[in-house]
C-alpha cells in the first residue's frame, strides 16, 4: 500500500477501531498482539524524541499523544472486560501478573504504585510545567523574533525565501508549544485515569469472585487480582515512556544533533569534572565501612575516562580550526557569484576615490563607518524608517579627494574630502590659508585648510568640520532628501507588521481593507517626500483609515495624516516655542482658492503663467527676507491649497515649509514674519 494511501485511508481508520475496541470484545490473541504493539509503539516514540535535533522535527508529537493515550484507554477497557468476565485476558498481561511481580498481589501493587509516583509526581507534572513556561514565554517572544527576521532581511543577510520559511517556524514553534502545554495534560489525565481503572478492576473482580462464582476472599483475590495488577503494569510502562518522551521533548533545546550526540560531546569538553569526580568517588571507597571495590572500580573508571578526553587548550585549538574553517570565503574576482554581487543595485551606497580609503581603515584611525552606523540610527529616529545599509566601496573613476552617494544606483550628489585637511565654515576666511569651497548641504561658504591649523580656524570664530563629519552630514541631508525612495514594499510590511504587534486594531481598519500596502506606500512616501516624521504611525494609520472610508484618494490620505500630526509637524519649526509664519493676503488667498481645480492627477491653480511666476518670485522673496532676519519661516494657508502652493514653491523656495491653519495647534505663539500682497504680485 503506497503511503499517500495510508495517510488517507489507514490511519484515520486506525482511530476509528480505537474506539470500536472499547464496546467490541476482542479475543485474547489479538489483544495480546494488540499488547505488544503498544509497548513497541512507545518505545519507537521515546527512540525518536532522543534523535531529533530540535522540537519541531517532531511536531506531530502533540496529537501522537492524545492517539497514543486513546490507544491506551481502549486496551485498559478491553482488558478489563476479559479480565472481569473470564478471570483470563491474555499470555502478556498473565506474564506481568505472575512472572514479573512474582505472582505476589503485594509486590505488584507496590511496583505498580511505584511506577505511577515516578510518572505521576515526578516526570508528568515536570514536563508539564515545562511544557506551560515553553508555550508561554514562546508565545511573548514571537513579536521579537519576527522582528529579527524582519531586520535580517533588511539589512540583507538573508533573502525572501530564508525569511519567509524563518516566519514560518517562528509561527509553528509557537503552535507546537501551545499544543504540547495541552497534551501534557493528555498524560496527566491518563496517569489518573490509570490509578482509577486498576482500582476499579481489583473492586470488581473481588466482588464478581466472591458474589457470582461462589469463590472464598483469598480465591477470588488470587484469581482476579494479579490480573488487574499485570493489566495496570502492562498499561502503565508504555505511559511512563510516553512521559519520558513528553519532558524530552519539551526540555530539548534546538542543536545541530541528536540528544544522544550532545550528551557525549558536551562531557567530553568537561576533562577536569571528570577527574574531580573520579578523586572524589576514589575517596569514598576509602572510607571505613564502605564497601570498597564498587567505588574504586567507578573512580579508577572514570579517572581513566578523564586521560581519554582532550584538554582544554586542543578544544580551544580545535575551536578555533572549525570557526575559521566556517568563515565564508571571498568569491573570487571572475566567478559568477562574484560578479552577480556587483551587478547588484543598493538602495544607498557611498562611493570613495582611492585617497580616501584611509576614512573606512580602522588601522589608521579612519571612522567613517562607525559614523554612517550611528547616522542610520540617529536618521531612523529623527524620519521614521529604517535607513537601509550603506555600502560602502572604493571607485577609481572619481577624481583624487571626491566621494559620490548613490541612490538605487543613480548618483545623486558629490564632494569632496581631501587628505589632511578639514573644512572651515564662516564669513571670515580670507586670512586662513587653504582651497575655497563651498559647504555641500547649506551652501555655506567654505575653505578646506591644514588639519594643523585646527587651532587657528577655531580663534578665527569658524566652525571646524572634519572629513568623516562631511561626508556623514551630507549623507544625512541626502537621505532627508530621497527618503521616499528609500522606503520599498518590504520595508513598508515591516512598519505595518511593527504597529499590528502593539494596534491590531488599527492595522486590520487599515489593510488589506480599505487600502492596500501599495496606497499605504504612497501615503507615506508623500509624507517623506515634505519632511514629515512618520514615526508615529499609529495616529498616522488612524487617520488614514478614517479618511478612506470616505475617499481613498492620495491627496486626501496625505492630508488626514498631517492634520493628525499637525502639532508635531508645527513643533518642529518652532525656535523656542515660537514659530514664524508667513501668510498670503486674504484677498490672494480668496482668489487662490477660486482658481483651485481637481484632476486625476491632483489639485492644482488655475493661474496664468505670469501670475503664477510673480506668486512664486514674491514668495521666495518674502521667505527670504524672513529668513535673513534670522527666523527661518513657515508658510502657512488654508488647508484646500496646502498641495498645491508647495508644488507652486518647488523651485522657487523647495526647503520652505507649507502648513495648513490646522495643523498649528494651540502650543505655539505664531509670530507673523511677513506677507505675501497681491499687490506684489501683480507687479512681478
Amino acid at each position: 500500500m503506497k503511503s499517500g494511501t495510508i495517510a488517507q485511508v489507514g490511519i484515520p481508520a486506525a482511530i476509528i477501531g480505537i474506539v470500536v475496541m472499547m464496546v467490541v470484545p476482542l479475543p485474547t490473541l489479538l489483544l495480546d498482539l494488540l499488547l505488544a504493539f503498544n509497548i513497541g509503539f512507545s518505545v519507537l516514540i521515546l527512540l525518536v524524541s532522543l534523535r531529533v535535533t530540535r522540537p519541531l522535527d517532531f511536531s506531530i508529537f502533540p496529537a501522537l499523544i492524545l492517539i497514543a493515550t486513546l490507544f491506551r484507554l481502549s486496551l485498559n477497557i478491553a482488558t478489563t472486560r476479559l479480565v472481569l468476565l473470564d478471570g483470563f485476558a491474555g499470555k502478556v498481561i498473565e506474564a506481568f501478573g505472575h512472572f514479573v511481580v512474582g505472582g505476589s498481589i503485594v509486590v505488584g501493587l507496590v511496583i505498580f504504585v511505584i511506577l505511577m509516583v515516578i510518572q505521576f509526581v515526578v516526570i508528568t507534572n515536570g514536563a508539564g510545567r515545562v511544557a506551560e513556561v515553553a508555550a508561554r514565554f514562546t508565545l511573548d517572544a514571537m513579536p521579537g523574533k519576527q522582528m529579527a527576521v524582519d531586520a535580517d532581511l533588511n539589512s540583507g543577510l538573508i533573502d525572501e525565501n530564508e525569511a519567509r520559511q524563518r516566519r514560518k517556524d517562528v509561527a509553528a514553534e509557537a503552535d507546537f508549544y501551545g499544543a504540547m502545554d495541552g497534551a501534557s495534560k493528555f498524560v496527566k489525565g491518563d496517569a489518573i485515569a490509570a490509578v482509577i481503572i486498576t482500582l476499579i478492576n481489583l473492586i470488581g473482580g473481588f466482588v464478581i469472585g466472591m458474589v457470582q462464582k461462589g469463590m472464598g476472599a483469598s480465591e477470588a483475590i488470587e484469581a482476579y487480582s494479579l490480573m488487574s495488577v499485570g493489566d495496570g503494569l502492562v498499561s502503565q510502562i508504555p505511559a511512563l515512556l510516553l512521559s519520558v518522551a513528553t519532558g524530552l521533548i519539551v526540555t530539548r533545546a534546538t542543536t545541530e544533533n541528536d540528544m544522544g550526540t550532545d550528551l557525549l560531546n558536551q562531557f567530553g569538553r568537561q576533562r577536569q569534572a571528570v577527574q574531580i569526580a573520579g578523586g572524589a568517588v576514589l575517596f569514598l571507597g576509602l572510607v571505613p565501612g564502605l564497601p570498597k571495590l564498587p567505588f574504586l572500580l567507578i573512580g579508577g573508571g572514570l579517572l581513566l575516562l578523564a586521560t581519554r578526553l582532550p584538554k582544554p587548550e586542543d578544544l580551544a585549538a580545535a575551536a578555533e580550526a572549525e570557526e575559521v574553517e566556517e568563515l565564508p570565503t571571498t568569491p573570487q574576482k571572475d566567478s559568477p557569484l562574484a560578479i552577480a554581487q556587483d551587478m547588484r543595485v543598493e538602495p544607498l551606497e557611498l562611493e570613495l576615490a582611492y585617497d580616501l580609503i584611509d576614512l573606512v581603515d580602522a588601522a589608521a584611525g579612519g571612522d567613517l563607518l562607525d559614523r554612517v552606523r550611528a547616522l542610520r540610527r540617529k536618521l531612523a529616529q529623527e524620519i521614521g524608517i529604517v535607513v537601509p545599509l550603506v555600502r560602502t566601496r572604493d571607485n577609481l573613476d572619481l577624481p583624487p579627494r571626491h566621494y559620490a552617494i548613490r541612490v538605487h544606483g543613480v548618483e545623486v550628489a558629490r564632494g569632496q574630502a581631501p587628505a589632511g585637511m578639514i573644512l572651515a565654515i564662516g564669513d571670515d576666511l580670507d586670512q586662513l590659508p587653504g582651497t575655497p569651497t563651498t559647504e555641500p548641504v547649506f551652501g555655506l561658504a567654505a575653505k578646506w585648510v591644514p588639519a594643523e591649523l585646527r587651532e587657528h580656524v577655531a580663534l578665527a570664530n569658524s566652525t571646524v568640520v572634519d572629513r568623516s563629519s562631511v561626508i556623514t552630514t551630507h549623507m544625512a541631508e541626502v537621505v532627508r532628501v530621497h527618503a521616499a525612495q528609500l522606503l520599498g514594499r518590504e520595508d513598508v510590511k515591516m512598519l505595518v507588521d511593527m504597529v499590528r504587534q502593539s494596534h491590531p486594531v488599527v492595522v486590520d481598519e487599515l489593510t488589506p481593507a480599505p487600502l492596500s500596502l501599495g496606497e499605504v506606500q504612497r501615503t507615506l512616501q508623500a509624507l517623506l517626500n515634505e519632511r514629515v516624521c512618520i514615526r508615529d504611525l499609529v495616529r498616522i494609520f488612524e487617520a488614514m483609515s478614517m479618511r478612506a472610508k470616505q475617499s481613498p484618494d492620495a491627496e486626501g490620505l496625505v492630508e488626514a495624516a498631517r492634520t493628525a500630526l499637525g502639532p508635531a509637524i508645527a513643533a518642529g519649526h518652532a525656535v523656542d516655542g515660537r514659530l514664524s509664519v508667513i501668510t498670503f493676503d486674504p484677498i490672494l488667498e480668496q482668489r487662490m482658492l477660486e482658481s483651485l481645480r481637481t484632476s486625476d492627477s491632483g489639485s492644482f491653480l488655475m493661474l496664468d503663467p505670469m501670475t503664477a511666476e510673480g506668486l512664486a518670485v514674491e514668495t521666495a522673496r518674502v521667505v527670504a527676507a524672513a529668513e535673513g532676519a534670522g527666523d527661518p519661516p513657515v508658510l502657512v494657508c488654508a488647508q484646500p491649497l496646502r498641495l498645491s502652493v508647495r508644488r507652486l514653491l518647488e523651485q522657487a523656495a523647495p526647503r520652505t515649509p507649507v502648513l495648513s491653519y490646522s495643523e498649528l495647534g494651540g502650543q505655539l505663539t505664531l509670530v507673523t514674519s511677513g506677507v505675501v500682497n497681491v499687490a506684489e504680485v501683480t507687479a512681478a
